[in-house]
């Protein structure tokens, strides 16, 4: 019997952690892990591995170093085939890792963006293979796809 293929699912915490939860359905036939900041949310992914990378604000860009160090060190234990984030800016590191090492990315920009797509989502486009919108008419503004909302 093959593996399943190895998913590393990654979302910053509140909005963005519960929105990737949300998610969680899709991941079946996945062997998925899961990235957040905080160890308290272990317990809402039991039976999966777990792990955590510091914050990090757009506006302390060496803040980022500790978490691409981080994530590096993730991707190069987890060796995912895919990797999908809700977001926020320090799971940039993933998507940029991602596509260096062959896995597929995708981007979920936050429900909470209804006017215009975050700022890490505008990049996120620029690097992950898919970005998406959970509003219409952001994602048409903005030239990505909308699959829905997650919340």
């Amino acid at each position: 019997m093959a593996k399943p293929p190895r998913l590393l699912a990654a979302a910053s915490g509140g909005g963005h952690w519960i929105q990737l939860l949300r998610l969680r359905e899709s991941f079946r036939g996945f062997d998925t892990a899961f990235v957040s900041m905080f160890d308290s949310y272990r317990p809402m992914v039991d039976g999966h591995r777990y792990y955590t990378v510091p914050d990090a604000s757009r506006f302390d860009l060496k803040g980022f170093l500790p978490v691409f160090w981080r994530a590096l060190k993730i991707v190069a234990r987890e060796r995912p085939r895919a990797i999908v984030t809700t977001g926020s800016a320090p799971m940039l590191s993933f998507i940029l890792l991602g596509r260096l090492t062959g896995a597929r990315t995708l981007w979920v920009d936050s429900i909470a963006n209804s006017e215009r797509m975050s700022s890490s989502g505008r990049l996120a486009r620029k690097l992950a293979h898919r970005t998406v919108s959970q509003w219409p008419e952001v994602a048409a503004a903005e030239g990505v796809e909308c699959w829905g909302s997650v919340l």
